[in-house]
């Protein structure tokens, strides 16, 4: 399972907004370190859709896709150094697939900044710094090796450029590498070439400037997903077990649903993720594929034998289905397709996979 991580620093509201989708189990604590081991949860992604075929397929049950999401200890100026948690935090980044900033945006009463374009600063200088060492580190062996591989010594030079653009301390990600050059050197793990968006951390009483924080930031990381979140709002209302209840919080505060819906389907987007779905009496289930996938891959996140044997798969748009009101008709209709190995399969397909092993 695909997996971000949060990075941000100490107090930044890391631990409470693990806590807002967790339903709890984070120590948060207003000092440094207060979370040293990383704590990892899985988080379901909210999807009308799903509970839309589930009531036409009148389901018994509803499964859900789900991302997993792990909170990293505080960073601090001088992490690539050894200061603070040093290596060790910067160990647990490079193991997620996609980074998630979180920046704090008041004054919560704890040392650092509250100003976010600073706590991006810091960040992005320390991650920058940390690329540097292990580009150059990398760069050096692959020398060696490219005298008798001549791909290494197509993706040394392009690693060597970007070893430049670190060395002006300027992120890969806002460097003017192309998309494929940096996708060349995703073996390497550096850590601002990794996908990522923010979550701007506000406080209750900044949530009418909600917008006007977030374009701020917006201005610094132009196409990056910003989600603004009253992030300990968010994690008080996880805590509330009855629906109604939480839904009445969250209006009590103009909030309506909360901001946490957006925010995860803007992580599962970011890490390149995408849904399809199986609907039946006994099951209407979300599958997570990345996108791209053919349909035989698809098939293979429900079982390997799906993929192995794979005939044909019949398809019908999420929309379709919906109009037609049910698999049958949406079949008499002419919406039902059957697509073969090649199909790549979109987001929002319904299918039923047919093979033979």
């Amino acid at each position: 399972m695909e997996k971000f991580g949060f990075v941000g620093l100490p107090n930044a509201g890391k631990s409470t907004l693990f806590n807002a989708l967790a339903g709890g189990g984070a120590y948060a604590a207003p000092y440094a370190f207060a979370t040293i081991e990383p704590n990892v949860g899985n988080a379901k992604v909210p999807d009308s859709r799903l509970d839309a075929l589930a009531q036409m397929s009148q389901t018994k049950e509803t499964i859900y896709a789900s991302v997993q999401f792990v909170d990293i200890g505080g960073l601090v100026e001088g992490a690539h150094s050894g200061e603070g948690l040093g290596n060790k935090f910067l160990s647990h980044i490079r193991e997620v697939d996609g980074v998630v900033y979180v920046l704090r945006a008041f004054d919560a009463g704890v040392p650092g900044p509250t100003d976010p374009l600073e706590h991006l600063r810091v960040v992005e200088l320390e991650l920058v710094y940390a690329d540097y060492e292990s580009c150059e580190k990398q760069l050096e062996k692959k020398i060696k090796q490219a005298r008798t591989d001549k791909d290494i010594a197509t993706q040394n030079e392009i690693a060597s450029k970007a070893l430049q653009h670190l060395k002006e301390g300027t992120p890969l990600y806002r460097s003017t590498m192309s998309k494929e050059d940096r996708e060349a050197i995703k073996d390497y793990f550096l850590l601002t070439n990794k996908p990522f968006m923010a979550v701007l951390n506000i406080a209750d009483d900044q949530l009418d400037q909600a917008t006007e924080l977030a374009n701020k930031v917006s201005q610094e990381l132009p196409g990056v997903e910003i989600v603004p979140l009253c992030v300990q709002l968010e994690a008080e209302a996880a805590q509330i077990s009855d629906k109604d209840e939480r839904g009445e919080m969250l209006e009590m505060f103009g909030l309506g649903e909360g901001a946490m819906p957006k925010f995860i389907h803007s992580a599962f987007t970011m890490l390149g993720l995408r849904t399809y779905f199986t609907t039946g009496e006994k099951e209407t289930r979300a599958w997570t594929f990345k996108a791209g996938a053919t349909a035989p891959q698809c098939a293979g996140v429900i079982h390997g034998d799906f993929e192995r044997g794979f005939i044909k798969a019949e398809v019908v748009s999420y929309e379709d289905l919906i109009a037609a009101g049910s698999w049958s008709k949406s079949r008499d209709a002419g919406k039902l397709r059957i697509e073969g190995k090649d199909y790549i399969f979109q987001d929002g397909d319904v299918t039923e996979f047919r093979f033979n092993v």
